[in-house]
């Protein structure tokens, strides 16, 4: 039984970016998920802000030997919170869960120059389809701030360093989810 849980809620609902064993699916409350740019970083990146109403899909997922310091390094822009008490989950007990949130004063909103990666999309996307259906997917884009932030198409040289292949199903859901919230698309320069 693992004491340590981290609840991931963008490329880390995507299982094909990690090899965390044991994640299952959860949902937290009291954390709004947005788009944000962060100085540590030179595009956009999804974090949470606490939201006493909101509540989102993600996965929860044991950190091995409770080994913090390596997931710490994969989410090197965050900071680690307790969120324990907000994870609503199926486990049989009741473990320490974390979630990674860009520290409050050091991000702002996402522009040309420092935009949202096209395959950073898909790659969650993907996740959620995979784990809570066209719902789920549908969930995530409601659920989420900052949509009207420009978004870099880079899906022909992804710069998203855990990018995925995708089925062209999958892409069509994220661009119909986009083209319904509309931010502004710009191509990428080669």
């Amino acid at each position: 039984m693992q004491d340590a849980y981290f609840f991931g809620y963008g490329s880390l609902v995507n299982r094909a970016t990690h090899v965390f064993e044991g994640a299952q699916t959860a949902h937290l409350r009291g954390w709004r998920r947005i788009w944000r740019h962060t100085d540590l970083r030179p595009v956009a990146y999804l974090t949470v802000v606490p939201d006493e109403e909101a509540e989102i899909d993600g996965l929860i997922a044991p950190v091995p030997g409770a080994d913090w310091p390596a997931l710490d390094a994969r989410e090197a822009a965050y900071i680690r919170a307790p969120a324990a008490h907000q994870v609503r989950h199926a486990l049989p007990h009741a473990p320490e869960i974390a979630v990674y949130t860009i520290p409050a004063g050091h991000h702002g909103a996402p522009t040309q120059a420092h935009p949202i990666l096209l395959s950073y999309v898909d790659v969650v996307v993907q996740g959620y389809l995979r784990e809570f259906g066209e719902a789920g997917v549908a969930r995530f884009f409601d659920t989420t701030q900052g949509w009207d932030a420009p978004i870099l198409d880079d899906r022909a040289t992804p710069r998203y360093p855990r990018h995925q292949a995708l089925s062209g199903e999958e892409r069509d859901l994220t661009d119909m989810h986009l083209a319904r919230l509309g931010p502004s698309i710009i191509a990428a320069l080669e």
